[in-house]
């Protein structure tokens, strides 16, 4: 590692032992960094300043040399009055805008460590973060500041922006003048992205410098390939590394602008495409296929890039889509751990069905739990490498995902013989009933093909006989018959017998994380209950 610019060395001094790392590889030239390097002036620097940035339903855009101007006077008062020293962990919180960006990038600039978190994450959360992370500085949102006091966290100074006090951030007084970048290692540590999990303690994710830029040379300049003019948006907020890689990293990296939506759901991404004119947009599957319902009145014919991560994405969503607005989704898996999007395919490269294959720059293969490659067709654990690796934050999880130089992302896959991943379900989501496998996500996939069904989730509920059996949760469509029979008639005609669900349940919504990503784990305990 080289010399660090950190004067608090808490996070580096907490890396996991080198021998607990991946693998990492740097075979692109783009990825061949300087030793020195700050991925916040590196974003911020080299496109015109008269370019636009940031665009929000109300209010001027912001142009680049607008957001250095905003940045730079957030870092003079970080490191000014605000006392931050590089390395400190500084917490951002609030809605997505380009304030929380502009926090985002002075954090970086100024040397110190973001650590984003949701601005829907409640007080016993929060506080859970800082004191894994040792936080002790916050930059949060007015509106968003109460949950966060009311974590009650030890020798935590809150700084609020967007507010009339004369103590608010933007209000605070400082010097009209650049700010230098802190002049930190390629390998300083940059940000700490918390697993949003759907059990157990949230695992802190150390990211440097170079992997923030890594994720924009990688994935999206070889298979999102973003032009200067786009506009992007998307629903993930800038806490979820899905929604900070596709709303700042990458349309900055590219020079192009992107859409800051507060609210951001189906029915508000469908008017603001039209409005704004989005040409690459972010979600997740759930959201595409609830747009289908509502595409009717909407011009969406800016669209040329549609990206869909966080969950599988079913081939009969893509298809639907496709067949709607004729623009191809780009189907991704990532990791907080590992940043951003290592398998996908865009274009005449799409496979529906499939994940799609290892982006430029990282390696996938599907192995045992051995950690022995498995032969093309069978399935096994989804092992990748790359130019970013897990570093858990004094974790022992570390030596569970990064097993023998790969990181294990905890996802069952199959490696089709033409070289396509094709996801089966997570590991611990595979249902064994009666000696059969079932992967939940085929049978939901089956299921969401029915008109009736707007959303699905199989899991496995035990049971004395077959160990497990197969339990669909159903949300149907507004005036549809709560009918299992119908529906098991249906599956019957998609599926061999033995992965047709043994009960159907109806719900009207499934249980989700604050990030949109289905909590199974709740409907297996819901299960257990009954």
């Amino acid at each position: 590692m080289h010399v660090s610019a950190h004067v608090d060395t808490f996070a580096r001094d907490h890396l996991p032992p080198p021998d607990e790392w991946p693998e990492l590889r740097f075979d692109l030239p783009e990825l061949r960094y300087p030793d020195r390097l700050n991925c916040a002036a590196e974003l911020l620097d080299h496109a015109a300043a008269d370019r636009p940035v940031f665009h929000t339903p109300a209010g001027p855009s912001w142009t680049y040399g607008e957001l250095r101007a905003h940045v730079d006077r957030i870092a003079h008062v970080l490191t000014g009055e605000l006392g931050v020293v590089p390395g400190n962990r500084v917490l951002l919180r609030g809605p997505t805008t380009p304030w929380l960006a502009a926090c985002w990038l002075a954090v970086l600039k100024a040397g110190a460590i973001a650590v984003t978190v949701l601005a829907q994450q409640r007080p016993h959360e929060l506080a859970t973060i800082c004191e894994i992370a040792r936080v002790r500085h916050a930059l949060c949102d007015v509106r968003a500041v109460d949950d966060l006091a009311k974590a009650a966290i030890p020798d935590l100074r809150i700084t609020a922006y967007g507010g009339d006090d004369p103590d608010d951030l933007l209000r605070r007084p400082a010097p009209g003048t650049p700010f230098a970048a802190v002049d930190t290692a390629a390998d300083d540590i940059a940000l700490i992205a918390f697993t949003s999990g759907t059990t157990g303690r949230p695992k802190g994710c150390m990211h440097f410098h170079r992997d923030v830029l890594a994720t924009a040379d990688t994935f999206s300049r070889y298979v999102l390939r973003p032009h200067a003019d786009d506009v992007f948006a998307g629903s993930p907020p800038l806490g979820f590394t899905f929604g900070l890689g596709g709303l700042v990293i990458f349309p900055m990296r590219a020079g192009a602008s992107s859409l800051l939506l507060e609210q951001a759901g189906p029915r508000h991404l469908l008017p603001a495409i039209a409005g704004h004119r989005v040409s690459v947009l972010f979600t997740a599957p759930t959201a595409y296929r609830a747009m289908l319902d509502e595409l009717d009145g909407h011009d969406v014919s800016s669209l040329r890039r549609c990206v869909s991560a966080g969950e599988n994405l079913p081939a009969a969503t893509w298809r639907a889509w496709h067949e709607r607005t004729g623009v191809r989704v780009i189907n991704g898996i990532g990791a907080t751990e590992l940043l951003h999007i290592f398998v996908s395919a865009a274009d005449e490269h799409i496979r529906p069905g499939t994940t799609g294959v290892p982006v430029p720059g990282w390696q996938a293969r599907v192995q045992d739990a051995d950690g022995r490659p498995v032969p093309d067709g069978e399935p096994g654990l989804l092992a990748v490498r790359g130019p970013v690796g897990c570093r858990y934050l004094a974790d022992p999880r570390q030596r569970g995902y990064v097993r023998g130089g790969w990181n294990i992302t905890g996802d069952t896959y199959v490696r089709d013989p033409d070289g396509y991943f094709r996801y089966v379900a997570r590991a611990d989501d595979m249902i064994i009933s009666a000696g059969y496998n079932i992967a939940g996500p085929e049978v939901e996939d089956a299921l969401l093909r029915h008109p009736d069904v707007v959303e699905t989730a199989v899991v496995g509920r035990p049971d004395e006989a077959r160990g497990q059996v197969a339990v669909a949760y159903t949300v149907l469509r507004d005036g549809a018959p709560r009918a299992p029979e119908a529906l098991r008639a249906f599956l019957l005609s998609e599926l061999a017998p033995y992965k047709c669900p043994r009960e159907f349940v109806f719900l009207d919504a499934l249980p989700r994380t604050a990030t949109g990503k289905l909590q199974r784990f709740r409907l297996r305990t819901e299960g257990d209950r009954q």
